[in-house]
């Protein structure tokens, strides 16, 4: 019964955060938003008993990708005196981030420790749900993961060549022209007389 009641608490705080996310207008809070909704998603996958991506999608994407998104974002403008106003701005919402990312680890270690011990499921010692989701993932969603792979390799293609775009302002090098590059056409040797003392 707790375990459900905390699966809803979380899945409620994971729409609102990602709703939160494509709905607010400071660039901040929708960073500090999809923080939210990366945790509460690792929160539910340790409900379901996946640590592996619990943890994965904690450390690569909480730890790196929001953390370096949020530099990013809160260095465009090098202004000192606006991130130190900015900072103060935003800690009203990183203080509601941070209490309900605490209220979820707590929930998640209470409903371990004191949820209903029979319908917990006795496990043998040589278990790994790395290796059975991977046994899940390949055989029974074998064609769903295939497209996502299609998908996003697409998508990789589609943003390389919007970026590779020949435009006329944009400076670049030609590394086949550095490289057949000599010194005899850079370089000139004179020869001048040296200068005798008077």
């Amino acid at each position: 019964m707790l375990e459900t009641v905390v699966f809803y608490v979380f899945a409620a705080i994971l729409l609102l955060a990602a709703l939160r996310v494509i709905t607010a207008r400071n660039t901040v809070h929708g960073a500090l938003s999809l923080v939210l909704a990366f945790f509460t998603a690792a929160g539910i996958w340790l409900l379901l008993r996946a640590e592996f991506l619990a943890i994965t999608l904690v450390l690569v994407y909480v730890g790196a990708v929001m953390v370096l998104f949020l530099f990013v974002v809160m260095m465009l403008d090098v202004n000192f005196e606006r991130l130190r106003e900015g900072f103060w701005k935003n800690l009203p919402m990183a203080v509601v981030v941070g209490g309900v990312m605490a209220f979820e680890m707590v929930a998640v270690v209470a409903q371990r420790y004191f949820g209903a011990a029979a319908r917990t499921r006795v496990l043998p010692a040589d278990y790994s749900n790395t290796r059975e989701l991977g046994r899940v993932l390949y055989t029974q969603y074998v064609y769903a993961f295939e497209i996502a792979a299609v998908i996003l390799l697409v998508a990789i293609i589609a943003a390389i060549a919007l970026t590779l775009r020949r435009r006329k302002d944009s400076k670049g090098q030609d590394p086949v022209r550095q490289l057949a590059a000599r010194r005899a056409d850079s370089v000139r040797l004179v020869s001048m007389p040296a200068e005798k003392d008077r």
